[in-house]
Formats: structure tokens, C-alpha cells, sequence
């Protein structure tokens, strides 16, 4: 080959480097996310990518596993709705080939009562209604311990299960229910585990604010992700947006109010503890 025929042979390269790199760009970024407190966050965040020339698609499921199914086919370049402990068992189970690239907002998680005022006041035998999937299980049982109620196997941390309870002083009687039913299950029990947004949702706002202990930063594995492919982890365009996410104001503005205006039930990790 040639010194010239050499030259062009690079310049081609180069070009067409450049154009794919030009034409990812200029392709939406897609992003998918869940209804309530992520996708209105995620549409401010979007709003203001394309007054900065990035174009962002927000696309809405209604179930856990779609999201991940449509990342894993290329349908999303990345989406927003899963926590690690979501994110590591959804890889053990179907073997995606997913990064976490960023943190997003932490739902705390809080231990609810209509009929005590406060924890000290639960009767013998009562009767404490938790989670029935094995993820939200464990977070709430560990919510329980650090609440003096219970106490767990030594080294059971968020995997534990209603098994590993090995100390249950006042014979608390459990109640599994499905977690979006944690809702309904408050006026059946003495206490349930549940997340505020869920009540801010479910228009009980007020109620959301007067839970008798809340989760904080020190549970930021249960913060929301943002994940990827393991192949587009660097997209530049993710890069952008996530930071766009986690700097602008209004975006906080929306997940406050997207938590009946009350700060203490969400931890932004990326900020530090409140």
C-alpha cells in the first residue's frame, strides 16, 4: 500500500468514526421509566436536554419487567426504575449484561400505624403486616430491627425473610401482603412496613408525614438506578443526561413535590444526607 493510498485508508476511518460517533448524538436518547415520582422527574430532566440540543424519548411501563427486557433488546438506551437489590437479582435470574451508571433518589422506606403513636405502644401479639417479595421483605424486616421490634440472624442484612427472625420478644404476629397492597393493609394491622410515596400517591399525604420511623441515606442500596447496557455504559449522551438529572433544580423541585412536599420522605444520594 501506498503512503497516499495509506493516508485515505485512515482518513476513511476517521470519517467513519466520527459519523457514528455524530449520529449517536444525534439520536434520542431513550430512557425508561416507571408512572409517579421517577417519570415526572425524568420528563423536567428531558424538557431541559432538549432546550441543551440533547433529544431525550421517555417511555412509560406500567410493570417491573418490561424495562429490562426492552434494555437488554436495545429498545432503551437506559432506564430508571430499579434499585440495586432490584437490579442484581433481575442479573442473577436472566443474565443481563448491566451497569449501574449513576444513582438516583431513594424512596425511603417507613414503619406506619393507625392505631399506636408510637412504636413503644404495640401490644404483645400484634399484629405487623411486611411485604410478601423477598426484596422489600428484607429492607422492611431490617427496618423492624433497627426499631428494637425484632431481631435477626446475625449477618442476614436485606436478603432475611420471616426465617430469619430469631428474636421476637412481644410475639408479633406477621402478615405478608403484596407491597402495593401495604396501602390497604394499614387499617387491617397494628403496623406496616411501606414507602410514603405510596400513600402521597394513594392521596393521604398528610399520613405519608407521620410515619413513627423512617429509613435515611445509610439504605442508599435501595436507591433507584440508573442502568444501562454493559456496552453503551459510556454513551456520552447518558452521561449528559444523568448529570442534567442530578444538578438541576428543577428536577428537585418536582421529586419534592412529587413527595406531598415533604423532604423527609426521600434521600437524594448523589447530594448526601439531609
Amino acid at each position: 500500500m501506498t503512503s497516499s493510498t495509506h493516508r485515505l485508508a485512515t482518513a476513511a476511518l476517521a470519517l467513519s468514526a466520527w459519523l457514528c460517533s455524530t449520529l449517536a448524538l444525534a439520536a434520542p436518547l431513550k430512557i425508561g421509566v416507571t408512572p409517579g415520582a421517577l417519570a415526572d422527574s425524568v420528563e423536567v430532566a428531558a424538557a431541559e436536554a432538549r432546550q441543551k440540543g440533547l433529544d431525550v424519548k421517555v417511555i412509560e411501563f406500567t410493570d417491573w419487567t418490561t424495562p429490562n427486557t426492552a434494555l437488554a433488546a436495545g429498545d432503551l438506551d437506559i432506564n430508571y426504575f430499579q434499585h440495586q437489590a432490584f437490579l442484581d437479582n433481575a442479573i442473577k435470574e436472566s443474565g443481563y449484561k448491566f451497569s449501574s451508571v449513576a444513582v438516583g433518589v431513594l424512596n425511603n422506606l417507613a414503619l406506619f400505624s393507625k392505631k399506636v403513636k408510637r412504636l413503644d405502644d404495640l401490644k404483645e401479639g400484634a399484629r405487623i403486616a411486611v411485604a410478601s417479595d423477598p426484596v422489600n421483605q428484607g429492607r422492611g424486616l431490617l427496618l423492624l430491627e433497627k426499631a428494637g421490634l425484632i431481631k435477626l440472624r446475625p449477618g442476614t442484612g436485606w436478603r432475611g425473610t420471616l426465617n430469619d427472625v430469631v428474636g421476637n420478644p412481644k410475639k408479633f404476629k406477621f402478615v405478608e401482603v403484596e407491597g402495593p397492597q401495604l396501602v390497604r393493609a394499614i387499617d387491617d394491622v397494628d403496623l406496616a412496613q411501606g414507602y410514603p410515596s405510596h400513600f402521597v400517591n394513594a392521596g393521604q399525604a398528610e399520613f405519608a408525614s407521620h410515619a413513627l420511623l423512617y429509613s435515611d441515606i445509610d439504605d442508599v442500596y435501595f436507591a433507584i438506578r440508573f442502568v444501562t447496557r454493559n456496552d453503551n455504559a459510556n454513551d456520552p449522551r447518558v452521561k449528559q443526561f444523568v448529570k442534567l438529572y442530578q444538578d438541576s433544580p428543577a428536577v428537585r423541585a418536582r421529586i419534592l413535590k412529587s413527595y406531598g412536599g415533604d423532604s423527609k420522605l426521600f434521600v437524594l444520594p448523589w447530594v448526601g444526607k439531609p
